[in-house]
């Protein structure tokens, strides 16, 4: 059982909160995440990455984009409100070391996961060079936090209604093409952009680490809902990941696996909403 102390929202669809969780707080490691479950004893289990911790307040930090019933649920929640089931931290560690200059690279909400890694990163004594992007400039997220941490920040919009007109593949290929390139790309956002930046690395041999977020209901490795081809081999998200080689991912396979739940997923959101709009009438 976990009490929300403090909540953001920091855009249309994309809420800040953090929540009291002293021993998830003590013991998290960038790249780690979190399993939350609304309702006591119904309802999804949802993975969400650690965006930070405060081991003072006992709290983590945790970004999250209302896309469906569970999220939306999420957003509705205030200071004070309880989430009563959460687990953590899960999921392997980000490996952290002086690798020299690394590229990190975050899409939309992709960025909050991303930002914790690219603290430890430059902590490690990396040069740190970010790139981060969005469809629009009111999707854009941690834009100072990851100014900050960066020695050379870049920012895309889709649209071009901020920062540079461009995705964030195309500055990425002019980093690689520096002399000396990156030692190493970590991306992190939706898959299709995830793909496209393991594709954009590829030719110039660049080793480049994703994060997947697949679908997860135990956490555990027992399940097998999270399951990716890696290579040649079958890996779980939950217990071998949630970071990959990129160039070893089968994105297609995951997408397509993402995408099998996508009309219940519709349906669930449709009727909460219509439910809600009764519950409302029935107060007026």
């Amino acid at each position: 059982m976990s009490k929300i102390l403090f909540k953001k929202q920091l855009s249309n669809d994309v809420f800040m909160m953090r929540l009291h969780a002293p021993l998830i707080a003590e013991e998290r490691a960038a790249g780690q995440f979190i399993i939350l479950q609304i309702n006591d004893d119904y309802g999804e289990r949802i993975p969400l990455t650690i965006a930070d911790a405060d081991t003072k307040e006992g709290s983590i930090t945790i970004i999250f984009q209302v896309v469906g019933k569970t999220t939306l649920q999420l957003s509705e929640k205030n200071v004070g409100d309880v989430i009563p089931a959460l687990v953590g931290p899960l999921g392997k560690p980000t490996h952290i070391e002086n690798f020299g200059t690394v590229v990190c690279v975050g899409g939309g909400i992709g960025v909050a996961p991303l930002h914790p890694i690219a603290q430890a990163l430059k902590k490690a004594g990396n040069h740190v060079i970010t790139i981060i992007g969005a469809r629009n400039k009111d999707l854009i997220i941690l834009e100072e936090e990851m100014k900050a941490i960066a020695d050379e920040f870049i920012l895309c919009t889709d649209d071009g209604s901020y920062g540079r007109k461009a995705l964030v593949t195309e500055p990425l290929k002019e980093i690689c093409e520096r002399s000396p390139k990156p030692n190493m790309v970590i991306a992190i956002g939706p898959p299709i952009m995830m793909k496209f930046c393991s594709e954009t690395t590829r030719p110039y041999e660049v080793f480049t680490q994703v994060s997947l977020n697949t679908i997860m209901v135990d956490g555990t490795g027992m399940c097998g809902g999270c399951r990716v081809n890696v290579g040649k081999e079958i890996k779980f998200v939950c217990v071998d990941g949630p970071e990959f080689d990129g160039h070893k991912v089968d994105f297609d396979n995951m997408m397509s696996r993402l995408n099998s739940y996508k009309e219940l997923e519709r349906e669930a959101h449709s009727c909460f909403l219509e439910q809600e709009i009764k519950n409302k009438e029935a107060l007026q």
